[in-house]
């Protein structure tokens, strides 16, 4: 099937005389006929649902869904993006391990790496997704167990070069975690150029109507865990029966391991409501996309002829450094949302969305209605200077999403506003 048809028909089949439409399961547990049918599953938790913690009917639809559309083996939802970034990291790096991140990531995702990763023992480096190959190959270590970037960074929108993380981190033996969820699976699919997991923050364009917060982790099922640097993936889990998870689970080591070990502790598990919620805006995800793509060019062209614009970061733009690598990764567009720096300042840039009317002036991104944020006030406000410029952010830069509005009167809003 192709993206529309898997966005209305994988994950889910109705049985014959069964619901048309994917049900909810809201419900905490699932009743077995023996004791011993329980202890089977908790043998194998692939055989059955037994509680929501870790696995729920619906959300398990969602999760098979997401993973088609992505190319992937397998999923698991979180309850948000955020939980999704610590989950696959925490799935590789034990105390005493490192990852390497590019510094093009979302506000929050660089202090749950500098900050709160540290008090796991796990260090972070950051390196300048733009930066050579030798450079990202010096800032490697024995330790490093993987790599982790933006498809799309949020919110200085560079274009990561998928193939050359992909070939570095394979050469050194680790995966290489990609960040989807501005490109979503319908403009770019990681794992078709060399990525090993693939995370989303499900509440942005996946969900798309701003009803709930999630975030899912997919695993590509290709990488090769049987080595000396993940031996929690090819020894006994003594906390698990002895499960070898290449062993026993060998078409998707890295998701099992990650549901049967963190989800089971954790619990950061959607709800069967929340699954619900998130397969509705899937099911009209490829059209919304190629919508917000249309939106997004014309309101980036229109932005680059103000003369009040002092940039507009939108990969899609001819004008943009970004450009030939976009049209590589993805061909069908940018999506919605894009970065302008505004003549004046950061003064500037706070008039200018406050006299915005269409417009929703929040922390929020890609939905289906038009909005905007301040970054270094908001999202990034808790980074030093240095990290706001090496996150690639200019204190008068705006974050603006483009909606599902008319086009004319999104951009009439922002000219009233520049005016």
């Amino acid at each position: 099937m192709r993206d529309e048809t898997k966005c209305l028909h994988s994950g889910y089949t109705p049985e014959n005389g069964g619901p048309g439409v994917m049900p909810i399961y809201q419900s905490t547990t699932f009743r077995f006929n023996s004791t011993d049918e329980i202890a089977a599953v908790f043998d194998d938790p692939t055989k059955a649902h037994i509680y929501s913690r870790f696995t729920n009917p619906t959300v398990d639809c969602v999760e098979k869904k997401i993973a088609d559309l992505e190319h992937g083996a397998a999923a698991m939802c979180t309850t948000s993006g955020q939980a999704a970034s610590l989950l696959s990291v925490l799935n590789l790096a034990n105390s005493g391990d490192r990852i390497l991140s590019t510094s093009a990531i979302y506000g929050g995702t660089v202090n749950l790496f500098a900050v709160t990763l540290k008090k796991f023992g796990i260090e972070v480096d950051f390196v300048d997704p733009d930066a050579a190959e030798n450079d990202i190959q010096s800032m490697i270590k024995p330790n490093t167990k993987a790599i982790f970037g933006e498809t799309l960074s949020n919110p200085s929108l560079q274009v990561l070069d998928i193939e050359k993380f992909a070939d570095i981190a394979h050469k050194n033996g680790i995966p290489l975690i990609a960040d989807n969820t501005f490109a979503t699976p319908i403009l770019c699919k990681p794992i078709d150029f060399g990525a090993d997991v693939v995370i989303h923050s499900t509440t942005k364009y996946l969900d798309g109507h701003a009803l709930q917060v999630g975030g899912v982790i997919v695993d590509s099922g290709k990488f090769n865990y049987n080595s000396e640097k993940f031996k929690d993936f090819c020894t006994p889990d003594e906390s698990y029966h002895g499960v070898i998870y290449t062993k026993d689970y060998s078409n998707c080591p890295y998701i099992i391991k990650a549901r049967m070990q963190l989800m089971r502790d954790i619990g950061c598990y959607p709800s069967g409501m929340s699954g619900f919620l998130l397969n509705i805006g899937i099911e009209t995800l490829a059209l919304r996309m190629e919508r917000y793509c249309q939106n997004g060019l014309k309101l980036a062209q229109f932005f680059e002829s103000s003369d009040k614009i002092e940039y507009v970061s939108y990969p899609n733009l001819k004008s943009n450094k970004y450009y030939s690598l976009a049209k590589k990764y993805l061909p069908k567009g940018t999506s919605g949302v894009m970065s302008i720096t505004l003549k004046g300042g950061r003064q500037k840039a706070i008039e200018f969305m406050d006299k915005l009317k269409l417009a929703s002036k929040e922390v929020h991104v890609a939905d289906i209605r038009t909005c905007v944020l301040h970054p270094a006030s908001a999202t990034h406000r808790q980074l030093t200077d240095e990290q706001l410029v090496n996150c690639g952010i200019n204190p008068a830069m705006v974050r603006v999403s483009a909606g599902l509005e008319n086009i004319d009167d999104i951009i009439e809003d922002f000219r009233q506003a520049l005016n």
